[in-house]
């Protein structure tokens, strides 16, 4: 406890606060269609591939928003710009109440709904910015664990649909973002931390190197994974089941809570055994337990606690990951972040999309989740083949960090030709 008050002692503790409140409420927001899909699904008679692509838009669309939204805090500062893009999530919210009448129209709403999941790199840079180097690594996991606003989503928003209707949903969305917008007004303030704005090559080196390919394919797998099943969960509980639409919500919601509490976690435990070995259990749980859901259909009691197991195991992975990263690019810890994340995160719109063609061409979502699981199991074959390099460069036996100061390999700052330093 005392280590931990020393810790917010040593920074802004407020705008930390701020910073997670508003990467949680974006979070919850951005899984919206999918907390609500039996509603929609119901309303619009959507066929599993419609459903598939409405749920994959909005995961697709945060990931590709996130980088305009880096540039903009570069130049108006990151606490504004979080401001700028809780109003646009309140204008979308606002289209989301009044203008969505058809599948054309949701489609549309799906991309607004991107909006919200642009937040991660502002929200990491804006929270580990206001605390010292030697506790960055800390700051950034609290602000992630905000990932837990999908837990929130999915047990809050179906209850709501069933009372006021589904799009109702958005018009609630649209007051509830001005709790964070408030608290960032009022308590944040902009990180004096030294070179806080990366440039355009500094931002995109670490995807000018293979080890920045390899991150991202595997946190495409582990963060990639926990936002697009979060997004399928209660249309697969619903329509596999038969149970009712709010409980599909908390059935859900018990597993994203369990990713979401297992993010720090994770950190702590690869801080101690290493990244890499721990990333390693990971991927084995994953693909294990969805391999295990594939075969439990029938069974609704195994098939939520392999996914809170699947869960558990995702929520590790991404705080493994991050106790890589600055391992890996210790001058670059932010931007090399940020776009592993932006990159990482299109992974999850490939699960909404592939169970939803597994479910209309194969007749069956089970072949959809060994495809997910295959891809796990390629992507720890990978990790495997990288290890040997990694532990002769850049990081100790298993992924620990090295004892000693250690400086980043040559590589991590790529020469581009014609282009100073």
């Amino acid at each position: 406890m005392r280590a931990f008050q020393n810790f917010l002692k040593s920074g802004h503790s407020p705008t930390l606060f701020a910073a997670f409140l508003y990467f949680a409420c974006s979070c919850a927001i951005w899984v919206l269609n999918g907390a609500m899909a039996p509603f929609i699904r119901e309303a619009y008679q959507l066929t599993a591939a419609q459903q598939g692509l409405m749920l994959s838009i909005p995961i697709v669309a945060g990931a590709l928003m996130r980088f305009p939204l880096g540039v903009l805090a570069q130049y108006i500062g990151r606490k504004n710009a979080t401001l700028v893009e809780m109003g646009l999530i309140a204008v979308a919210m606002v289209f989301g109440l009044f203008f969505v009448h058809s599948f054309h129209d949701l489609l549309a709403m799906g991309v607004l709904l991107g909006i919200a999941g642009a937040s991660f790199g502002v929200a990491l840079s804006l929270g580990s910015g206001s605390f010292p180097a030697r506790h960055k690594g800390l700051a950034m996991g609290i602000v992630g664990a905000g990932n837990v606003g999908t837990a929130v989503a999915v047990l809050v928003a179906p209850p709501i649909a069933q009372w006021l209707g589904w799009q109702a949903v958005y018009g609630a969305a649209a007051i509830f973002i001005a709790l964070p917008a408030l608290v960032m007004i009022f308590f944040a303030r902009e990180p004096q931390d030294v070179n806080p704005h990366a440039t355009l090559r500094d931002h995109v080196a670490c995807l000018f190197e293979k080890d920045g390919w390899v991150f991202s394919v595997i946190y495409a797998i582990t963060f990639g994974g926990f936002i697009g099943l979060t997004s399928f969960l209660p249309s697969y509980y619903f329509e596999q089941f038969g149970v009712s639409k709010v409980q599909a919500g908390q059935l859900t919601m018990l597993a994203a809570f369990m990713g979401a509490a297992l993010r720090v976690v994770g950190g702590w435990i690869a801080d101690r055994w290493g990244g890499i070995n721990t990333l390693t259990v990971v991927l084995g749980v994953v693909c294990g337990s969805l391999v295990l859901v594939g075969f439990s259909t029938g069974s609704l009691l195994a098939t939520t606690l392999l996914m809170m197991l699947c869960f558990a195991a995702l929520g590790a992975g991404n705080g493994a990951l991050f106790q890589l990263v600055p391992l890996r690019w210790p001058a670059a810890t932010a931007v090399a972040g940020s776009m592993i994340g932006e990159i990482g995160a299109l992974g999850g719109g490939l699960v909404p999309s592939s169970m939803g063609l597994a479910r209309q061409y194969l007749g069956s979502y089970a072949f959809g989740f060994l495809f997910f699981a295959a891809l796990a199991l390629l992507v720890l074959a990978l990790l495997r083949v990288m290890q040997a390099s990694w532990t002769r460069s850049w990081v100790g036996r298993g992924g620990r960090a090295h004892a000693h100061a250690h400086a980043a390999p040559s590589s991590s700052v790529p020469h581009f030709p014609g282009v100073k330093a």
